[in-house]
């Protein structure tokens, strides 16, 4: 199973969604700077190059302050006003700086390659810088607003599905675990029975629950393993079981290969076949039939075990055993996985279990 953080990606940090869109725009800038020169019937390369290289550095160095001051301000997201005062209350001191150090270092640059950087009165040069500025303030502003919100909306979406996964983990880790003394519970009990009657089968019966409880302790680990592995666990507790009936009971299998390669809860498989001996090879004197079948068609695996018993009408409820597994089946696969009970014809009980079939 894949968690659903897997798909969930970690949000990539703000400079690296910035840095591409960042350098588009002031290469579209000098762009139009050396457009706007041929209006003039002169081309013009240096001069354009120059005023957006100084800007872009300015404007640069004004962003990283922005965006520092704004990771101080991520509780505020869910107040969009307050936000933007408390983020915009620099921008007559960011203005200032910013006039300035566009000018003083073009005049730098000028002043280097041996030329005066001529420029229109200052007044003039104000009022256009500072309509420039705060167009260009509003518009870094709101994207900025903008991607903030959506990351604070990822990280907590993330932390969410995190939240609900390691929560379905836990849950199916302790259903899995349950079973573990449900099942020695009803093993003990099946070789107690046989301790006084028949003492050797009851010393061959204990001899493999050790080894069966050994593996289930292992696999149920794992919160789903391969049909092959279940059905080697659920081949070693049939084998108990049937020492215990060997005149009443006969167990065939009838599994595709191809379906063994599909997951399948782990110990799944186990209540359904403890089903049949409890509630019908213990009750009857007749030989029972007990049918395990898999099956794998369209990506889905369908798996069924069923008794030929003396059953009319299904059960009211389930018990532990089957409201377990059903648990489990709806935590891993949702409203894709099925638990079926039908009445077989003639007598008995068939239970289906249908779910994805994934390698």
């Amino acid at each position: 199973m894949k968690m659903t953080s897997d798909v969930l990606k970690e949000p990539s940090p703000l400079w690296q969604r910035l840095v591409w869109p960042w350098a588009a725009f002031w290469v579209l800038m000098f762009c139009a700077g050396v457009q706007q020169s041929l209006w003039t019937g002169r081309l013009q390369i240096a001069r354009p190059f120059v005023d957006i290289a100084s800007a872009a550095l300015v404007g640069t160095v004004l962003a990283a302050i922005q965006i520092r001051r704004a990771n101080q301000l991520d509780s505020l997201l869910g107040h969009p006003l307050k936000w933007f005062i408390r983020l915009w209350s620099w921008m007559p001191l960011q203005l200032l700086a910013y006039v300035v150090a566009l000018y003083g270092l073009r005049v730098v640059i000028y002043a280097l390659a041996g030329q005066r950087y001529h420029h229109g009165p200052w007044g003039q040069v104000i009022a256009y810088e500072a309509t420039n500025f705060l167009l260009f303030y509003a518009l870094f502003g709101g994207i900025h607003f903008g991607l903030r919100s959506y990351r604070a909306w990822a990280e907590a979406r993330l932390a969410a599905e995190r939240s609900v996964s390691l929560a379905r983990q836990m849950q199916l880790s302790q259903l899995t675990h349950q079973l573990q003394p449900h099942f020695l519970f009803n093993a003990l009990n099946t070789i107690s029975s046989l301790i006084h009657t028949d003492p050797n089968t009851a010393d061959v019966l204990l001899t493999r629950l050790a080894t069966l409880l050994r593996a289930t302790t292992d696999a149920s680990l794992r919160l789903e393993q391969s049909l092959a592995d279940e059905l080697a666990l659920l081949r070693a507790y049939a084998a108990i079981m049937t020492q215990r009936f060997a005149e009443r009971v006969s167990i065939s299998w009838h599994v595709e290969p191809a379906a063994e390669h599909c997951r399948i809860p782990t110990l799944g498989l186990q209540p359904l076949l403890e089903n049949c001996f409890r509630h019908t090879v213990e009750r009857r004197s007749a030989m029972t039939h007990i049918a395990v079948r898999g099956a794998c068609s369209q990506g889905r695996l369908v798996i069924e075990i069923e008794d030929d018993g003396d059953l009319r009408s299904l059960p009211d409820k389930r018990g532990v055993g089957l409201g377990n597994l059903e648990l489990r089946l709806q935590s891993l696969y949702g409203q894709q996985a099925r638990l079926e009970l039908r009445l077989r014809s003639g007598g008995g009980l068939i239970v289906g279990v249908s779910l994805p079939c994934a390698h």
